[in-house]
């Protein structure tokens, strides 16, 4: 039987600034993180970093140039890679 995340966050938009990435959510909540928490954006340069845009309704941030996603439930419970999972 498939069940439904009732605590999957969804985005209304997104933006950077600064170094950190901000989303603002369905439940009107803002929450942002540092750029510096996935290792693809924390090297990026400024334009690209700001270059994100939301996919899968809401549900995700995709940055085209540099081939990240990432899903907004996981930014917002503070769900980021470790150094364990980007060795393997």
């Amino acid at each position: 039987m498939a069940t439904t995340d009732t605590n999957e966050a969804t985005a209304l938009r997104c933006w950077v600034e600064g170094r950190r990435i901000w989303v603002e959510l369905t439940d009107q909540r803002l929450v942002s993180f540092p750029a510096v928490k996935y290792p693809r954006l924390a090297s990026a340069p400024q334009p690209q970093l700001e270059a994100v845009r939301l996919r899968v309704q809401g549900r995700a941030l995709r940055w085209e140039d540099l081939d990240e996603d990432i899903w907004v439930t996981d930014a917002v419970q503070g769900r980021f890679p470790t150094a364990q999972a980007l060795a393997g």
